[in-house]
């Protein structure tokens, strides 16, 4: 059992579950929205550029107020990370020249990816980001919408529909609110360091208004894909996370459990992709 969490936490914390997810996520606006056949060069480049980006971001995370398992295993593991940080970036770049056709809508999402994690970065210019970083929050919701539903229409070159719209937005939004119980746990965090974001300004009725609101729009834009002849059954699956988001907000607020974050709630992105393909 000791082993078998030992793998758990190497596949969570080495930051390939959430690549995982991404190509999951991905994959679901392929089949789903855009019925077409997934592009592989695509899948693989959102895979190496999740492990890049967020290699990255771990390997210049080595404190928190809160006790963290996952902060020890990164502490101990520099290295490693630094390896698959690598890994990543050749993975990324060797995809990229297959759809270098796309390299501005790319580009794009690796520049929103930096500024989420540039704060961090120990250097003058880029510390000074903490002051304006109120839109932390945003950048990573938009950063993962846009990867994951964005792109896939990009690469396919198909001509633009009312559902793109409803199904990329109601994504950011559940997102979002996941990002809200992310930015929720880390408030204190932020303070000490100096990052100033939506949350840490707002009070806890504020906070919680802001994640209510976002699951709302979330389950309203969701629902008007009924209108586009998506199926009632792909229309609940779709609203399933969004639910278990909502009902886990008490809990998550209070509890700080690595395992309920970096497992359940990023899980939770990917949550209806994956039961998609349970269910065919």
């Amino acid at each position: 059992m000791r082993f078998l969490q030992k793998i758990g936490c190497f596949f969570i914390y080495s930051n390939l579950f959430i690549a995982a997810c991404a190509i999951l996520m991905a994959r679901q606006t392929f089949e789903l929205v855009l019925q077409v056949q997934v592009n592989g060069h695509l899948i693989y480049f959102i895979f190496f550029a999740t492990i890049c980006s967020y290699s990255f971001h771990w390997f210049l995370t080595d404190q928190s107020l809160i006790p963290s398992a996952r902060i020890n295993w990164t502490v101990k593991n520099k290295k490693l990370l630094l390896v698959f940080f690598f890994i990543g970036l050749g993975g990324a770049a060797f995809f990229f020249f297959f759809l270098l056709k796309h390299w501005f809508w790319l580009m794009g999402g690796s520049f929103i990816t930096f500024l989420y994690t540039a704060p961090k970065i120990p250097h003058p210019l880029f510390r000074m980001l903490r002051k304006v970083a109120l839109g932390k929050t945003i950048f990573l919701a938009m950063v993962w919408t846009y990867v994951t539903t964005v792109l896939p229409i990009v690469v396919t070159e198909q001509e633009w529909r009312g559902d793109y719209t409803l199904f990329i937005a109601g994504r950011f939004f559940l997102i979002y609110a996941i990002c809200i119980l992310f930015d929720l746990r880390d408030r204190e965090d932020d303070k000490a360091a100096g990052i100033r974001s939506l949350i840490t300004y707002l009070t806890r009725q504020g906070i919680f208004i802001l994640f209510t609101t976002s699951l709302l729009i979330f389950t309203g834009l969701t629902v008007w894909l009924l209108q586009y002849d998506y199926s009632i059954l792909a229309v609940l699956l779709l609203m399933i996370p969004g639910a278990i988001t909502g009902a886990i907000y008490k809990y998550a607020k209070t509890h700080f459990n690595d395992m309920l974050y970096y497992f359940v709630l990023d899980g939770l992105m990917a949550f209806s992709a994956m039961l998609m393909l349970v269910v065919g």
